[in-house]
């Protein structure tokens, strides 16, 4: 990437499909874009299109399951030395078949959380007083929300960090593989926000509830043409046309034009959890829990601090 040391840029993870792919398309009309992923080839693909467009990417591999591989983005980040003035920590994952990563943790709770956590602990230091860090919460994570009621979750589950990492959750959750440790990682993603808010006020900290982007849920390898036909053709239209209905519902380029909204505002908000719209809206009683907030945020620290790479 060249000619960018005077523009703005823009971290975000997970830019390589959904709605970090649509956002990182969105950002890069705004400033230089750093793309943070597994996965090379479809980082290149990104970048590609950003650069036959005339704007600006740089490609950085990570595995935000893996300590190591965050940390050493983190330098690389730090090194392009570009006048950083977004984080969109968007990258996630649901597995229906809990696995683990190297170190024997629950690989969605390391990937939603702790990664994006040492990954914004490690940048922050360097970012630009103002700049905005936003995390990409989920409403599934308040188990009042019915919604996510309606399809099975139960709320977040948080027992402890340690815990967490063992895939262990407060019994009674969801019948629904792997919804209750989505579910809590997510509200770990926002006991963060609050938290560090509170902690570093020159910087600007903000979740977002990007909605529920059905039409992005028969994708992969694995589908067979009809179903890619669906997805790609037929639940575009069908959410376009329950969206006036079904207020929670969203796309991907929508998620994306509010999540650039949001990552690029300069009104100075921070500590605001904002819903599908880019409005103001509330997370589960426990993940506004100040004292639960600190606690996460404290168990996570320390857990973090025992690792060695």
């Amino acid at each position: 990437m060249s000619n960018t040391t005077d523009r703005k840029a823009y971290v975000i993870t997970g830019p390589t499909s959904g709605i970090g792919r649509a956002t990182a398309l969105e950002l890069a009309r705004h400033g230089a874009v750093v793309l943070v992923g597994r996965d090379r080839a479809k980082l290149a693909d990104v970048q590609k299109i950003i650069e036959q467009k005339g704007q600006h990417a740089v490609s950085i591999v990570c595995d935000l399951s893996d300590l190591g591989s965050v940390r050493r983005a983190a330098a690389e980040i730090d090194a392009l030395h570009l006048p950083i003035v977004g984080l969109l920590n968007n990258a996630g994952i649901m597995q229906t078949r809990a696995t683990r990563n190297a170190l024997g943790w629950d690989m969605t709770f390391a990937t939603n959380h702790l990664g994006p956590f040492a990954l914004t602990e490690a940048l922050a230091p360097n970012l630009p007083d103002g700049a905005n860090v936003v995390f990409v919460a989920s409403a599934v994570e308040n188990p009042e929300r019915e919604p996510a009621k309606t399809v099975g979750f139960r709320g977040a589950r948080f027992i402890s960090a340690e815990a967490s990492t063992r895939g262990e959750w407060i019994p009674g959750g969801s019948k629904l593989p792997g919804a209750d440790a989505y579910a809590t990682s997510k509200q770990c993603n926002l006991a963060t926000v609050m938290v560090f808010a509170r902690e570093t006020p020159r910087l600007r900290f903000n979740a977002v509830e990007p909605g529920v982007n059905i039409a992005t849920g028969l994708g992969g390898r694995r589908a067979n043409a009809f179903a890619g036909f669906v997805s790609k053709y037929i639940l575009p239209l069908l959410v376009l046309l329950l969206m006036p209905f079904m207020k929670f519902l969203s796309t991907p380029k929508r998620a994306g034009r509010v999540i650039t909204k949001i990552l690029t505002d300069t009104s100075g908000r921070t500590g605001v959890y904002y819903d599908e719209s880019g409005h103001p809206m509330l997370g589960s009683t426990l993940a506004r829990d100040a004292n639960f907030q600190d606690r996460v945020v404290a168990e996570t620290r320390a857990l973090l601090a025992t690792v060695r790479v």
